[in-house]
């Protein structure tokens, strides 16, 4: 398991990964890597073993708490510590200040960011796919946390060069942000742009004064020994962002 260097110490950062020691042999091979999500017909029981074994992985760092979410490309944010819902959360976003607790994030092209403060008191998780960045996931996330984060990660997405949208997805950032205009190129037919998710984070971090901003030189696209990814094949698996304080 690779976490991500110069974060506070006690914070521990990182993203699966399609290859695992642990992963479990499947009857379909598009989902044959090590998959995290139940919503993407593959079987519940090997999912589950995959998610034992991230379980395992974690508890040598004393991890005794593990929270995932039903995402749905929305802006809502929850603060979970110590209670124990008996449901999936719905929503994007995570933020705790519980140590010994993974948050976890999954996704397969849209882009995981991590927040935390330099003290190593409290972090924070989301996923943000083009709606979610247009709709406030980060700033929501920064508003629920109790202190004002001083760095951020970016973990794999798709990149700007495979990543094509319409022109009312750029209008949804640049009317609310004009800046933003320079995070897209035209694209390959008329009316369509390359979108660049990583530098429309960046911008949005910054404007909240995050300015310790690491990662963002991956693709899920195009690295497919390493990645999942939604729009190279509409039926595959789904990495997890993981953060926890020790």
């Amino acid at each position: 398991m690779q976490f991500v260097p110069g974060l506070p110490p006690g914070v521990y950062v990182g993203q699966t990964r399609v290859y695992h020691a642990k992963v479990q042999p499947s009857t379909q091979p598009e989902l044959a890597g090590f998959n995290l999500a139940l919503h993407v017909q593959d079987d519940a029981q090997r999912v589950q073993q995959h998610r034992m074994a991230l379980l395992q992985d974690f508890a040598a760092f004393g991890v005794d708490k593990i929270t995932w979410m039903t995402q749905t490309h929305s802006t809502i944010c929850h603060t979970i510590n110590e209670q124990m819902p008996f449901e999936a959360l719905v929503g994007d976003g995570l933020v705790t200040q519980r140590k010994q607790h993974a948050l976890m994030m999954m996704t397969a092209d849209c882009l995981p960011v991590v927040l935390g403060n330099a003290e190593g008191m409290e972090v924070a998780n989301l996923h943000a796919g083009w709606r979610g960045l247009a709709g406030g996931i980060i700033e929501n996330t920064l508003a629920a946390m109790q202190t004002p984060p001083t760095w951020a990660w970016l973990g794999a997405a798709i990149s700007q060069p495979c990543f094509e949208i319409g022109a009312e997805v750029k209008a949804a950032f640049c009317e609310k942000y004009p800046e933003l205009d320079s995070a897209f190129q035209p694209g390959g037919q008329a009316g369509k742009y390359y979108a660049d998710l990583y530098a429309i984070a960046r911008y949005i971090l910054q404007q909240h004064g995050i300015n310790t901003v690491l990662g963002g030189d991956q693709c899920s696209y195009r690295q497919a020994d390493e990645y999942f990814s939604y729009r190279r094949e509409a039926k595959t698996g789904r990495m997890a962002t993981f953060v926890f304080m020790t």
